[in-house]
């Protein structure tokens, strides 16, 4: 009798327990089907060597209402692999046992960096990763386009200076991280063809020396950040610009400028110059997040056929003087422009010191130039006169819109808020319609072609481009 009892006793103890588990937590068994994913290959664009890429990321998906366990998820490569996973925040090349409940999801997130492989041409790199479940393998394809680069780099502020003089070869893209130096008396020519990528506040540095940008038609020199995937593409300020600073006289021909903060910066003249510090020529600067051409404390330039446009602040601006000469350019607002297309001024006030600088603007000109955009004012002048300065403008056979028509001595033949009808101006189409204002009436300087190539009429139109 003893035993009997002492048998329910531990029997009914045993089922007490069993129900006090299960009663907390159903046991459910995991999902006999397969994962599904977001996407079946993550494609890098081009990444350059030795400079890691942005992340990408897919999600990996149970369809099941039951949870369903990854046995295991490995990277092929293993630790070769120029890519690198991480799976609901968990780095690694194999990774063993996770659950993903019931119409839920992980996140995937891949990178790579590739190895230098001295090759001029672009390579395809590939990979995958597997998820098997339930005995199933799946897989997720990797692939990347590789790009052997010359590589740049500066550190000012640990005295690391990458000096450069002769010509840059332009069988691979030139890279620039903190900057490219061309040092005092030294000049650095980039020949036609060549693509330049800067990484973030990155910045090509004249400093007392000279540049000779030499784009053709159709072989631009282009200047744009190192980030190439498709959602950099309209990306300002993603580098700083191309600086001169007491340069001697330099050239941009034929070149492209887009997506930095501000496209050239001038800063002073080399006392020994008796020209300009540089002339620009048959360049598009555009989409920088401050100015497109900065013109700083006594920099001259000289610019023909250039479309300077979509920049946040200014196409061009002068301050605390400075001397330029600008012919057949647009000088454009649009985009993310806030403030006018061009802002002149020989003065500047030092927030800190509250000093007051003063410079002379001795040629100021403007011919055959579009000053438009999608505000009023696209033209502001602020100068101060004292003894010593030179002020001199003259501004003719322009195309400008304004707030303000002013009627002083040196705007000439000028057309006051005239729509230009530019074909489409969010996509950076500047030419325009036969009846447009700019169609013949411009002045003819000499100037045989237009950016395109095309022969100037005469007289011409206004603007870089040629009907």
């Amino acid at each position: 009798m003893k035993k009997i009892v002492y048998f329910l006793c531990s029997t009914l103890l045993l089922l007490g327990i069993v129900q006090a588990v299960t009663g907390c937590k159903k046991f459910t068994p995991f999902s006999l089907d397969h994962l599904s994913f977001s996407k079946d290959t993550v494609v890098f664009d081009t990444v350059f060597t030795t400079i890691g890429s942005t992340t990408q990321q897919f999600k990996i998906y149970n369809p099941s209402n039951k949870s369903v366990k990854i046995e295991q998820i490995e990277l092929m490569g293993g630790a070769n692999s120029p890519f690198r996973i991480n799976i609901d925040g968990i780095k690694g090349t194999s990774l063993e046992a996770m659950v993903i409940e019931g119409k839920d999801s992980l996140y995937g997130f891949v990178e790579v960096t590739l190895s230098i492989n001295n090759q001029n041409l672009p390579i395809i790199v590939e990979d995958s990763i597997r998820f098997r479940t339930n005995g199933k393998d799946q897989y997720v394809k990797l692939a990347v386009w590789g790009q052997d680069m010359y590589f740049h780099y500066s550190n000012f502020q640990n005295q690391v200076f990458d000096f450069n003089e002769g010509t840059w070869p332009n069988d691979k893209p030139h890279v620039i991280y903190g900057a490219a130096v061309v040092d005092s008396a030294k000049t650095l020519t980039i020949p036609a063809g060549t693509n330049v990528y800067l990484h973030k506040n990155a910045l090509l540095y004249v400093y007392k020396g000279a540049l000779q940008v030499q784009g053709t038609l159709h072989h631009e020199v282009v200047f744009q950040g190192d980030r190439l995937e498709a959602n950099y593409d309209k990306v300002s300020g993603q580098y700083y610009g191309i600086f001169f600073r007491e340069a001697l006289p330099s050239t941009i021909n034929y070149a492209i400028i887009k997506n930095g903060t501000s496209g050239v910066h001038l800063y002073h003249e080399d006392p020994s110059n008796t020209g300009y510090t540089l002339q620009l020529t048959n360049t598009r600067i555009f989409n920088m997040s401050r100015y497109g051409v900065f013109i700083y404390s006594g920099a001259k330039v000289r610019a023909e056929n250039c479309l300077i446009s979509q920049n946040e602040t200014h196409a061009l601006l002068v301050l605390e003087g400075g001397d330029f000469n600008f012919n057949h350019c647009n000088l454009l607002g649009y985009g993310a422009a806030k403030g006018p297309a061009v802002g002149i001024s020989n003065y500047y006030t030092n927030p800190q010191t509250g000093v007051t600088n003063v410079g002379s603007i001795g040629e100021g000109t403007l011919t055959n130039c579009v000053l438009y955009g999608t505000t009023d004012f696209n033209l502001a002048l602020d100068t101060l006169s004292m003894n010593g300065v030179t002020l001199h403008f003259q501004f003719s056979n322009c195309l400008i819109r304004s707030d303000s028509v002013f009627n002083e001595p040196y705007y000439s033949n000028v057309l006051w808020n005239q729509n230009p009808l530019f074909n489409d101006v969010t996509q950076g189409d500047f030419l325009f319609s036969p009846n447009s204002p700019l169609n013949g009436n411009g002045f003819f300087t000499g100037l045989g072609l237009d950016i395109l190539g095309n022969p100037r009429q005469n007289p011409p139109d206004i603007g870089a481009v040629e009907l």
